[in-house]
């Protein structure tokens, strides 16, 4: 190798270093960029074509070398729309190209990011702090399946969720095999707690349909309704909602008719639900029962009704029908979910009571769950899947084309996108940040520092050889 040659090899391992410096000080400026990928160099040795005794060491040119693959570490944010990636792969995002608002549009090509502080913009756009709009899928209420089989950009609107009639109760209780009403006797003879002071039991002393001519089932009129009490046990109370998502109270009250005929069984209740406890008139209804009665066996299960439902009668409660012919309520209690046991108190435990019911709602808040899904949190009460956002892989994540703000572009050598996360999660509530390490970085750069000053030496050396040359015809 010639002095010139070495001036040449000396200026492209300075070119090579400024080129690492460039890459280290980018990694420094970016430690705090949220989603930011690190950009290693390496180098590649280049070696002219000589003789096998004449091979020199070469010049040296210096390339990029992603870490998409190197996972930041993971920061709570608190903020419900911010999401990280835990393990590979991006989030699916798209640019606005022109307009503002309603009038906004996008470019409709995928770009990828692993920048996920996401939150939402004055039109319910969900966009990153690099301008960047999430891509998904919107789901559909009535059956939860995915709508379309491309991605869009995710909008959010604030609307109202609508109120939902109660179609079912779910109860589950301990009905006293003793039950202790106001008119219950102390006598130990087997049916006594049955007895009241007009020594007949409670099945030959409340109103049936007769009493109230017109009415299709037992019910309990104003001027019993006093009787009644004393003679039945509190059963619990629900508030249930009609069409249009108005809220009314449910009371219901539990009678025992008889101590059945054991072995099959050894007590008869049947359920009654009020309709107008200030009912005073022999003609006004102010409880109802229901259809069927609950019959228990000699260990305290419940022997009949066999399918576990009880439906409440047709009710109207203070001007709104809750239970109708056409829109029954039942009140299901399973196998096991309705009890005859002995209890001191002789009171019903009543467990739980669930309606499946709501009133209208407004959305309050959103937030993302580990499979994807946009969750809307809606002030009644309700939680449903709004969006399911779109992810993606690759085979090749270091081949991927960088652009500004942390995304990035499908390119032939990353192979085409494989749709979904595979094993990866999606974190709710946190970010991910840079993959930068400043102590590596500090550390290369005094390495880098060092390798440039030595190719400065060689041209300095090459110079001072230069010279002496030029001394020789002196």
């Amino acid at each position: 190798m010639g002095v010139f040659s070495a001036l040449t090899t000396a200026v492209t391992g300075m070119t090579a270093q400024s080129y690492a410096l460039e890459n280290i000080s980018g990694n420094i400026a970016n430690a705090r960029t949220t989603g930011y990928k690190r950009i290693d160099t390496t180098f590649s040795d280049l070696v002219p074509d000589t003789a096998l005794n004449r091979q020199v060491g070469g010049s040296v040119a210096s390339y990029s070398l992603a870490t998409n693959t190197i996972q930041g570490d993971l920061q709570a944010t608190r903020i419900d729309t911010n999401v990280a990636i835990n393990g590979d792969g991006y989030f699916v995002v798209d640019q606005r190209s022109t307009g503002i608002g309603a009038n906004m549009k996008f470019d409709g090509k995928n770009l990828y990011t692993r920048r996920g502080d996401f939150d939402f913009d004055a039109n319910g756009y969900l966009v990153n702090g690099a301008g960047y709009y999430l891509k998904g899928f919107s789901i559909d209420q009535a059956t939860g399946q995915l709508i379309g089989t491309q991605p869009n950009v995710i909008q959010i609107a604030k609307t109202q969720f609508p109120a939902k009639a109660t179609a079912g109760i779910d109860y589950s209780a301990n009905l006293p095999s003793y039950p202790k009403t106001n008119n219950t006797s102390t006598s130990t003879v087997p049916g006594a707690e049955l007895l009241y002071d007009d020594s007949s039991t409670f099945a030959g002393t409340y109103a049936d349909s007769a009493a109230i001519p017109g009415q299709p089932t037992r019910v309990i009129s104003g001027t019993d309704m006093t009787k009644f009490l004393t003679r039945s046990i509190e059963g619990g109370s629900v508030t249930v909602y009609d069409a249009l998502g108005q809220a009314v109270s449910v009371n219901m009250r539990w009678a025992k008719l008889d101590d059945g005929a054991p072995p099959a069984t050894t007590g008869t209740w049947q359920l009654f639900v009020a309709e107008n406890t200030s009912a005073t008139g022999a003609g006004q209804v102010a409880y109802r029962a229901a259809g069927v009665t609950a019959e228990f066996g000699p260990t305290g299960q419940m022997v009949t009704p066999t399918n576990g439902i009880i439906q409440l009668p047709q009710l109207t409660i203070g001007g709104t029908a809750i239970s109708t012919a056409a829109s029954p309520i039942n009140l299901t209690i399973g196998t096991n979910g309705l009890t005859q046991n002995g209890d001191v108190s002789g009171l019903i435990d009543a467990r739980s009571i669930r309606q499946d019911g709501y009133t209208a709602g407004t959305l309050d808040r959103v937030s993302v769950n580990s499979e994807g899904q946009v969750m809307g949190v809606f002030s009644n009460g309700q939680m449903v899947a709004l969006a399911q956002i779109a992810t993606a892989r690759f085979n090749a994540d270091n081949s991927l084309k960088r652009l500004d703000g942390g995304a990035f572009e499908e390119t032939v050598e990353s192979g085409p996108p494989i749709t979904g996360l595979g094993t990866s999660q999606l974190i709710g509530g946190n970010v991910e940040q840079s993959n930068t390490d400043i102590a590596d970085e500090f550390s290369k750069m005094i390495v880098t520092q060092q390798a440039y000053s030595a190719n400065t030496k060689v041209i300095s050396t090459a110079q001072d050889m230069l010279s002496a040359v030029f001394n020789i015809i002196r």
